[in-house]
Order: structure tokens, then C-alpha cells, then sequence
């Protein structure tokens, strides 16, 4: 039996082990939130335990050094109301047993208490995008991530190549990627947008019928959130949606931040002459009837970097499109499947015409079943395709158990 073999069929077993594990299981774990005080005081948690071959090709690395698709995550949130105005929502993370983060902490105010309007000033959930907010629930059909919130990227706030060709050499490696301007340490980059990091500032958010819409201030931008401001600039973003009809939702975000970290700017010879940002758009629909649910997703991004210190500048952009549909087709059964694709711009140098970074193509198809209402084991197989890296195909089986409460 060949190697690939062998980590296919470990895996097999690791599902149907699964499987039988949490059947016996499932009737012994508690199913709801706990709550105290009079409902002032509100906990929840959930757990997910993910299986799969090594990811050699790190297709599925994130900004936290994990694998997405061989990860146990645990996570427990806090919602303390402390009047009918003023709540504290708060939220602890802890990934394969190495750290715990407090992921989101903030302090929620409704001066207006019979109206749709909220102010949240802390580590606050993301203004930008579809996923982010759903990146860590059930929501998420399959076990891998969408491309444009995971993929990481060779870019870096504190570190900027030399020249294009440096930029080139770094396609494909944006799980470690170093350039010569900065830090020159290896570090990941940063993916279009974040879905595992929350950024630090205010939101304001409202609703009116089948519209909503929110407005954030923060100190990182939708690639690299931050606790603490690197730049002394601010992100503005901002998000709204609209219900026509039920089941059917449209959104669109839009954002604009200061990229690029302090410490580079005393290194260009004319370090004030631009605005290196982070640009991003994109439009999300999503649509529900009876056994189906579909959704697309169109997102652009665009970096302004220097290259080298002398004072060129470069826009760096990207394109992802995502696809993606469920279909439940027995009880407590669900088919899913997801398809995308990563594009960049083209850059010329002394030697080519290429795409500054790799671009990616996965398609990821998969089985869902809820042994109970709050337990879902999935299995997946994700194919990924790459224009670059040292490694350019992978294909890779996973198991998920995922519990919340």
C-alpha cells in the first residue's frame, strides 16, 4: 500500500471511529446554553476536532501556524447584561492544547433600548466580509476555510521586498515568507481577510426592515487585525445587507486601512509621499429553499507596498470568487461542496511577466451528519491546485466532530 494510501485509509478510520464514538455519546453532553442570574449571565462553548493527512503543501495554514483541516479547537463565550443598555460580551480560544486567546472581547451599548441600534467598543466582530462571522460555528458546511479568509499570502506589514524579483521568489511560500526590507525573519503572511482574528475598535450597527447596516473604526485592517495599532492609522469598513424576500440575503463591505507597520516607513527615502493601505470590496449572496442553501461570494483586495526604498510603489491586487451549496437529502444528513479561486495581478520584472503571487484554485466536497441538534460530524475531501510553491497539487481526506452548547 502506497504512503497516500495508507493516510487515506488511517483517516477512513478515524471517521467511522468517529462516527461510532459520538453516537454512543451524544445523549450524555448538554444541548443548551448555560445560563444565570435571571438570563443576566449567559455561557456557551463549543469543540471541534478535526483529523487529516499532513498538510505538506500548507494550503490550509493559517495566521495562527495551525492546519485548519488537523486542529482541536475549544472556545468559550461569556454574555454578561448588566442593564437593559449595557452588555459585556467576551470569548476565550484555545487551538490544538498550545495557547488560549481571548478572541473577542467587548462591551455592547444600546442607547436605545427598543431600537436596532448597537455601539460595540473592544476586540469586535468583524464589520468586513460573509464568513468571518461564521467561521468557527456550524455554519460552515464543509472543514476547510474559504480561500479568501485563510490562504495566506507573501505579503507582510513589516517586512517588503527589495525588488519584484524578490517579491517573485516569495510566491507559494506564504506560510513563511521573508523579505529583505524589515523583519527578515520568517513569518506567515496575511490572506485577503482574517476569519481567525478579530480586530480591536468600535462598530455602530442598525436595521431598518429588511436592511441592515454597520460602520467599524479599528486598528488593524481586514488582512492583519490587531489588539494594539502598529501604524497609528485606522481602518474604516463598513457592511450592509439587505432581506427582499425569505431566504434570500445580498450583502456588500467595503474597507480601507494602513497596512504597512511603523518600523518600515524610517527605511524609504520618501516615507510620506503615499498612503501604503489595504483596499477590499466584495459582494456576497446567499440564498435558502427547502433542502438548499447556495451561496457566492466576489471579494478584491489591493495593497499599495513599497519596492525597495528608493520610492517605488506598487499595487499588489487580488481576486477571489467562491461558490458554494448544501443539500440536505435525509435526515439529519447533508451533502456540501465548495469551488474557488485565488487570482492576482501580473507584475513585469527584468526577467518575466508574471502574477505576483500564486494563484489557487480548491474545490472541497463533503458529507455532513447531526448525531443530535448540536453535534455534527463531517467528513470532506479537498482538492487544491497552485500556480507555484514547492509543492503545486494536494489532496486531502478530513474527518470534523464539531459540538456546541
Amino acid at each position: 500500500m502506497t504512503s497516500t494510501a495508507c493516510r487515506v485509509f488511517r483517516t477512513a478510520v478515524c471517521i467511522a471511529a468517529l462516527l461510532i464514538a459520538t453516537r454512543a455519546a451524544a445523549q450524555a453532553i448538554p444541548s443548551e446554553p448555560l445560563t444565570f442570574g435571571d438570563g443576566r449571565v449567559v455561557v456557551s462553548g463549543d469543540a471541534a476536532v478535526a483529523f487529516a493527512p499532513k498538510d505538506d503543501g500548507f494550503f490550509n495554514y493559517s495566521s495562527y501556524e495551525q492546519t485548519t483541516l488537523r486542529q482541536v479547537r475549544f472556545g468559550m463565550t461569556a454574555y454578561v447584561r448588566l442593564s437593559d443598555r449595557f452588555s459585556v460580551l467576551g470569548e476565550l480560544r484555545s487551538e490544538n492544547f498550545e495557547y488560549v486567546t481571548p478572541f473577542a472581547l467587548y462591551a455592547r451599548i444600546r442607547p436605545l433600548p427598543n431600537r436596532r441600534l448597537d455601539l460595540q467598543v473592544g476586540r469586535i466582530p468583524p464589520t468586513f466580509g460573509s464568513f468571518s462571522r461564521r467561521s468557527y460555528g456550524h455554519d460552515n458546511p464543509l472543514i476547510g476555510s474559504p480561500v479568501a479568509y485563510q490562504y495566506l499570502t507573501s505579503l507582510r506589514p513589516d517586512s517588503v521586498p527589495a525588488d519584484l524579483d524578490e517579491l517573485v521568489r516569495m510566491r507559494g511560500r506564504g506560510w513563511l515568507s521573508a523579505f529583505s526590507i524589515g523583519d527578515r525573519v520568517g513569518h506567515p503572511g496575511v490572506p485577503l481577510v482574517s476569519a481567525f482574528t478579530w480586530d480591536t475598535g468600535l462598530q455602530l450597527s442598525t436595521g431598518w426592515n429588511m436592511v441592515t447596516a454597520a460602520v467599524g473604526i479599528t486598528n488593524g485592517t481586514s488582512s492583519d487585525p490587531r489588539v494594539s495599532d502598529d501604524n497609528a492609522g485606522k481602518q474604516v469598513s463598513l457592511r450592509t445587507t439587505v432581506t427582499p424576500t425569505t431566504g434570500l440575503i445580498v450583502g456588500a463591505s467595503i474597507a480601507r486601512g494602513e497596512f504597512l507597520d511603523r518600523h518600515i516607513r524610517p527605511l524609504l527615502s520618501n516615507p510620506d509621499a503615499h498612503d501604503f493601505d489595504q483596499r477590499a470590496a466584495e459582494l456576497d449572496v446567499e440564498y435558502s429553499r427547502d433542502h438548499w442553501l447556495a451561496r457566492a461570494e466576489l471579494m478584491r483586495s489591493e495593497w499599495t507596498l513599497p519596492i525597495g526604498t528608493a520610492g517605488a510603489v506598487m499595487p499588489l491586487r487580488s481576486l477571489a470568487t467562491t461558490f458554494e451549496g448544501r443539500y440536505t437529502f435525509a435526515p439529519g444528513w447533508y451533502g456540501a461542496a465548495r469551488v474557488e479561486h485565488l487570482g492576482f495581478s501580473q507584475i513585469t520584472t527584468p526577467t518575466q511577466t508574471t502574477e505576483w503571487e500564486a494563484p489557487v484554485t480548491r474545490t472541497e466536497v463533503g458529507i455532513g451528519y447531526y448525531v443530535q441538534r448540536n453535534l455534527i460530524a463531517k467528513t470532506s475531501l479537498q482538492f487544491n491546485r497552485r500556480d507555484g510553491g514547492r509543492i503545486t497539487r494536494s489532496q486531502l481526506l478530513a474527518a470534523q466532530l464539531l459540538y456546541w452548547f
